[in-house]
């Protein structure tokens, strides 16, 4: 698995919509390509362990959202899902995607159901031809927020903010990981760099108004998944305490079953980097289905 420096050394700096944002393209152009939309409080780095899997037979494009991972992260800034929706997609014309399939995560989840919702209705970038979630809270009465996101929502937000530290990161980071699948030191050591690259941890109570958008929009949002376009696939990790198999089964009972659909037992928030391997076979078995 590269290191952060690693994986900072393959990417590049991109102006979108005004922003410096971080992106990563790799493979070859003429393959089928794939769209990597990663999750809070993280960065595309997040995929660094399903890449080369899925990058033998695909082109691999994904970025740091603004005010994530090495992209910019300006403090006064009001951050909201329709902004970063509106940069992937700058992302998208800029390197001339046509036809891509998506695959998201967590605060990526989000990002992508407003992507879709744009798909549905005609107006969204480029040409979807499926798009698969790991873990994330596609319906906000199903999210259970970690204590640490609600104080960050919350008036506290700002003086939480500075008092949270790595210890306390460590704690609350792995405590949506499973039992058997714990982030290692170096890992919650460069998550937390990533974090703090170019004084991003002051804009975590920012941030994380994501999930008041998520109950602001969520009729457009779940309508998005009722009325999409393209094949859907969830791959879940059963045991995440933020959006695990009860977000599942409220997706059953919302919208229906998903085209494609992978359990993983004792699996939590960060399938691809817990179960790298197995998340990369569902995968690959999802979009090879697509073209049988």
């Amino acid at each position: 698995m590269a290191t952060i420096e690693q994986w900072q050394a393959r990417g590049e700096m991109m102006s979108l919509l005004g922003h410096d944002i971080f992106a990563v393209d790799e493979g070859v152009a003429e393959r089928d390509t794939v769209l990597l939309i990663h999750g809070f409080p993280t960065s595309s780095w997040d995929w660094m362990p399903v890449w080369q899997a899925l990058g033998q037979q695909y082109r691999l494009v994904a970025m740091d959202m603004l005010g994530f991972g090495y992209s910019a992260k300006p403090s006064s800034h009001t951050y909201s899902i329709m902004e970063q929706a509106d940069i992937i997609e700058a992302l998208v014309r800029e390197k001339g995607l046509t036809r891509f399939h998506v695959l998201a995560h967590d605060y990526g989840d989000t990002v992508a159901q407003e992507l879709l919702a744009r798909q549905n209705n005609g107006s969204g970038a480029g040409k979807w031809q499926s798009v698969c979630f790991l873990n994330g809270g596609l319906f906000p009465e199903t999210h259970k927020a970690l204590l640490i996101q609600k104080l960050l929502l919350s008036p506290l937000g700002p003086l939480v903010n500075k008092l949270t530290s790595k210890p306390r990161f460590d704690k609350s980071f792995s405590n949506v990981f499973g039992p058997d699948t714990k982030p290692s030191v170096e890992e919650l050591d460069a998550f937390w760099t990533l974090i703090n690259y170019n004084d991003g941890k002051h804009i975590f109570h920012n941030l994380i108004t994501y999930m008041s958008d998520r109950k602001e929009h969520r009729a457009r949002w779940v309508r998005a998944l009722r009325e999409s376009v393209v094949p859907i696939a969830l791959i879940n990790g059963s045991v995440d305490p933020v959006s695990g198999a009860h977000m599942v089964a409220r997706y059953r009972e919302v919208v229906g079953t998903p085209d494609y659909f992978a359990a993983l037992e004792g699996i939590g928030h960060y399938p691809q980097v817990e179960a790298p391997e197995e998340v990369s076979q569902h995968y690959l078995e999802f979009l090879g289905s697509l073209s049988n």
